[in-house]
C-alpha cells in the first residue's frame, strides 16, 4: 500500500491549493432594458434572453 514517505509541508500544501478560489461573477448588461445580469441568463428585470422574450415579468 502507498504511504508517503515524509509529511507534505503547509507550504507545499498551500501553493497545491492556490487554485482552488472561487472567482466572483461578473454581471453584464442586459441588451433591453440595461439593467445588469448574469451572462447567459434571463433577466430577471424584464425577463428577455438573445433579444427575445422568453418570460413575461408582471408589474406592480
Amino acid at each position: 500500500m502507498a504511504v508517503p514517505k515524509r509529511r507534505v509541508s503547509s507550504s507545499r500544501r498551500d501553493m497545491r491549493r492556490s487554485h482552488h478560489a472561487l472567482n466572483a461573477s461578473m454581471p453584464s448588461v442586459c441588451s433591453h432594458c440595461k439593467q445588469p445580469k448574469l451572462s447567459h441568463r434571463i433577466c430577471p428585470a424584464c425577463g428577455y434572453y438573445d433579444g427575445k422574450e422568453v418570460l413575461s415579468i408582471k408589474e406592480d
